[in-house]
């Protein structure tokens, strides 16, 4: 309830002010946990399900009716009474004592059914937080890249204009001065291009948010240690049995499975004989003739039957029933086989993916320290003439690049961190 005020807050204050409001990874989960339209859709399924097993419970008791009857009849050429009413009121109730135990597993499958509502929001729900997960982490990404690149396009500007100084004092050319503020303008571009896709990634998480026009974000920026990026990985096999401990996918098939023995049996039951009580009273009126007090009083009766019914012929239909029940208990088996499958291979391919993120991250620590090295080197030997422009342009652009390829192979490492921390906890968080 706490997390719910506060993504309503933060909502409610970014539509009052029209400002961009900072939300955290958390504040997004929360909001989407409330207002996501498809997660509102599955809680509803949910309640539909509730609802089959009501009815399926109901299958328990009795029925009963009421029923009246009201006719006239005219005989024009009748020698008697031309004209004549009659009516009947009758109360009649039922109730199956044996059908071959269909009502109970009837109600086992709709409990099953519902359970599988159930994990189908909550595995909805898992999937809204890595969905989330990933467009917020692309959103940090691209922001940190408008921060590199106004920094490459702030030092391409300063440059620019010191080579602009220096061709008006006669000490460079303006070939020379060209090339440095055609890299400024490449750099400017490169920093429109950045901020371009930081507002489509905003859009992303908009959408998944559902957020409308009126609704601005802004994410909260999160600080990882170079430590904690290079720390080393669980083990593969201990996530791998984990993952298939917590998996929903996993369990709703395998209650797929309890629910196809079920419909095995449910059909099976149509072999089995059935028993039903019947019992009821009624009466009847008939005009011209006796008062009406007197036709209902004479005509009450009371009537009670049992039924017993034996199934010898019918058409194949149980015997079908009971193939295609034993057909999709196999197929849930299959299915259950190959979420384990796929389980595996998406455990391993994050493995794989996060320790190359993080040998990259590793060697673009080094190249960085390189290449600001190399940096500062060739600013102060331009600065006393000692290298032309191309030098120049060159070391600003490895730096630049070596800012890049570490950023992104850092953010690649946490997108996988992250996912490997999700099918091992069933639970995403971002610091």
């Amino acid at each position: 309830m706490k997390s719910h005020i506060i993504a309503l807050s933060i909502a409610l204050t970014a539509i009052i002010s029209g400002r961009s409001q900072e939300w955290t990874y958390t504040d997004c989960v929360d909001y989407a946990r409330e207002h996501n339209i498809t997660l509102q859709k599955s809680i509803l399924a949910e309640q539909t399900a509730e609802a089959d097993l009501d009815a399926a419970k109901g299958q328990w008791q009795p029925t009963l009716d009421f029923a009246t009857t009201h006719g006239y009849t005219n005989t024009p050429w009748s020698g008697g009474n031309r004209n004549a009413y009659a009516s009947s009121y009758g109360l009649n109730g039922s109730w199956t004592v044996w059908d071959g135990g269909v009502r109970s597993d009837n109600i086992k499958i709709r409990q099953i059914s519902l359970e599988q509502s159930r994990l189908a929001t909550r595995d909805y729900i898992r999937t809204l937080e890595t969905d989330l997960l990933q467009i917020y982490l692309n959103l940090l990404y691209a922001k940190e890249t408008i921060e590199i690149n106004t920094s490459a396009a702030a030092l391409s500007e300063a440059t620019a204009k010191r080579a602009h100084a220096l061709m008006e004092a006669g000490k460079m050319s303006r070939v020379d001065y060209a090339q440095l503020q055609s890299q400024y303008e490449q750099d400017r571009y490169n920093l429109v291009n950045a901020r371009a896709t930081y507002d489509a990634r905003r859009m992303e998480l908009k959408q998944l948010l559902e957020l409308g026009l009126e609704s601005d974000i802004t994410p909260a920026a999160v600080v990882w240690t170079t430590q904690q990026v290079l720390d080393p990985l669980p083990p593969m096999e201990e996530s791998y049995d984990l993952a298939c401990g917590l998996d929903l996918q996993l369990e709703s098939l395998r209650l797929s499975q309890e629910a196809a023995a079920l419909d095995a049996k449910v059909a099976r039951a149509g072999h089995s004989p059935k028993i039903s009580l019947s019992a009821g009273v009624g009466t009847g009126y008939y005009a011209p003739g006796s008062a009406f007090g007197s036709s209902l009083k004479q005509s009450w009766n009371e009537q009670i039957g049992l039924t017993l019914s034996i199934p010898i012929l019918d058409q194949r239909k149980t015997r079908s029933a009971v193939a295609k029940a034993r057909v999709q208990q196999l197929n849930s088996s299959l299915d259950a086989d190959k979420r384990l499958i796929t389980l595996s291979q998406l455990i391993e391919n994050w493995y794989i993916d996060t320790r190359s993120a993080q040998a990259r991250y590793e060697a673009a620590l080094q190249q960085l320290e390189s290449a600001q090295l190399t940096d500062e080197l060739t600013n102060e030997r331009f600065r006393i003439g000692y290298i032309n422009p191309l030098e120049l342009l060159s070391s600003h652009s490895a730096l630049t690049e070596a800012r890049h390829t570490l950023l992104q192979a850092k953010y690649m490492t946490i997108l996988g961190k992250k996912m490997i921390e999700y099918y091992r906890t069933a639970n995403v968080t971002l610091n």
